[in-house]
């Protein structure tokens, strides 16, 4: 079996070789494959963590196993294939494209990611120095005489001078190669990038399905908990499992009492609150508490603009009301200029060197001042 960190699991989209959810968007693929129709690239979009880059490099395994055969419609030994498309694109950890693909050694397969700053550290953005073994790669043949395929992780990582690179590989791709480019975030791409890729959308995961994978890779964790996860994810199992590692849980269940005491902030729970989540060292805490502040504030202004469905999803009946008396007091335009003042502060934390826990403060300060209007 292929050796994989014990501390990554699930394993990362190169060692995984399981897709759940997804079956729509395998079918489009195998379709593409199957019709001869196959594009030189595909942009495949959707929330973060919910196993784009999963897919491409189950579809990269995919044609990779083919070898020479471009459309090979039966097994290796002559056997049929499997019917279901989702079963198609599978390959078996144990096959030796699996592995060499894993192991960063086929020859026919190139993955492009974020490299190493002068301190081996990752950096930030993906570089032009990171984006030309492409060329490189895509003036060698086949080395197997099938497919090569590219996977750029993710493509909106790309600085400028990195994303004209690829824009010129898409202008003039070389026969029998795919690109496949994985975008949280397509808007942020050249539209000249967007309009040479078919765009092929990944949803978010239903609740159930998250629910149950948490329960998968997390086996000690309680039903309930795992069900409270699914709805905190919005439909991203990797989102729920990083809530799993970081504390997400009690940490939501902290910020929702503080929520619930407005407009009587109980001054020395929000100071003990915020000291846990801006102290040194406790970045994955407050990225948690900023990414479920900005997401709880989002759903009560899409209560407030009407869409209860949407915004309500599994809440219990005392955030309904919560909700429901927020908006009473604030209305919705106050709301939406808080949700844009909260977003702006906390996304500025870090590129401005701000004090975490006096953003937290300033965030409840705001709070607490709309709901007393």
């Amino acid at each position: 079996m292929i050796a994989v960190d014990e501390d990554q699991w699930p394993p990362p989209p190169r060692h995984n070789a399981e897709l759940i959810g997804h079956e729509t968007a395998e079918s489009s693929l195998i379709n593409s494959f199957d019709s001869n129709t196959l594009p030189h690239a595909w942009l495949i979009t959707g929330p973060r963590g919910v196993g784009k880059a999963t897919l491409a490099y189950r579809f990269a395994r995919f044609l990779l196993s083919k070898g020479g055969n471009s459309n090979m419609q039966t097994g290796m030994f002559g056997d049929s294939l499997p019917t279901d498309k989702a079963e198609r694109l599978y390959t078996a950890p144990e096959s030796p494209v699996f592995r060499r693909i894993a192991a960063g050694g086929h020859a026919d397969f190139l993955s492009v990611e974020r490299g190493l700053n002068e301190r081996g550290k990752p950096r930030t953005e993906i570089i032009v120095d990171d984006v030309r073994s492409i060329s490189a790669f895509l003036n060698l043949t086949s080395a197997e005489g099938g497919w090569r395929v590219v996977v750029i992780d993710s493509a909106d990582d790309m600085n400028r001078n990195a994303a004209n690179a690829v824009l010129k590989v898409l202008e003039e791709p070389p026969s029998g190669v795919l690109l496949l480019l994985v975008s949280h975030n397509p808007g942020r791409l050249l539209p000249t990038i967007r309009s040479r890729c078919r765009k092929l959308v990944l949803k978010p995961l239903k609740e159930d399905v998250v629910a149950d994978l948490v329960l998968k890779y997390s086996p000690g964790m309680a039903f309930d908990g795992a069900s409270q996860l699914a709805r905190l994810s919005e439909g991203s199992i990797g989102r729920a499992l990083s809530l799993v590692e970081e504390g997400g849980l009690e940490l939501y269940r902290e910020l929702l009492q503080l929520l619930k005491s407005l407009p009587d902030l109980d001054a020395a729970a929000l100071h003990k609150f915020s000291d846990r989540v801006g102290k040194s060292g406790a970045d994955d805490a407050f990225r948690v508490v900023s990414d479920l502040l900005r997401w709880w504030i989002g759903r009560l202004v899409l209560m407030g603009a009407g869409n209860r469905a949407e915004s309500r999803g599994g809440d219990s009946a005392d955030e309904q009301a919560l909700m429901a008396r927020m908006i009473s007091a604030g209305g919705l335009d106050r709301w939406l200029e808080v949700w844009e003042k909260i977003n702006s502060l906390l996304e500025r934390t870090e590129s401005a060197y701000l004090d975490r826990k006096q953003v937290i403060l300033s965030v409840f300060l705001t709070l607490e001042t709309t709901v007393r209007l």
